[in-house]
């Protein structure tokens, strides 16, 4: 391929996931094992700690969130890196006026941890690919023309 891909906003569907999470899946390379989403949090929503096997890099557009671990805010215009092997739990402040948005590029695995510790299911390109459709088809969305 040697041309630039064009995906307008309206192309890629918002779905929501009943768990105060919205997703656009914009890109999954399974072969790469990258996947690139947007989320909407909720306020006051908690992501199941986990753990990445691979980098991720994030930008937050709108609204404010944090990782349980951490001290730091992540509000519009940040940008956050993780590096392969880091854990953490994401939380949205209960105090949001506003979704949060954030556009992650995740590489590998999300290794989603019970409270012991130990990997209670994974989410990665092919996973989320699949899930992602089926959320589409199951809330009556056309089928996206979703970058793999």
């Amino acid at each position: 391929m040697t041309e630039a891909l064009h995906l307008g906003e309206e192309e890629i569907p918002w779905v929501d996931t009943g768990t105060g999470v919205e997703l656009k899946l914009v890109q999954a390379d399974i072969e790469a094992g990258l996947w690139i989403v947007r989320n909407r949090f909720a306020a006051g929503v908690v992501v199941q700690k986990h753990k990445h096997t691979g980098q991720v890099y994030g930008y937050t557009l709108t609204g404010a969130w944090k990782y349980a671990e951490y001290d730091y805010v992540n509000r519009a215009g940040s940008f956050l890196y993780e590096p392969a092997g880091s854990e953490h739990t994401l939380t949205v402040l209960d105090d949001n006026t506003e979704p949060t948005d954030v556009w992650f590029q995740i590489y590998g695995s999300n290794l989603n941890l019970d409270p012991e510790g130990n990997v209670e299911s994974i989410t990665d390109a092919e996973g989320i690919y699949a899930a992602y459709m089926a959320m589409c088809e199951a809330q009556g969305l056309p089928r996206p023309n979703v970058l793999t």
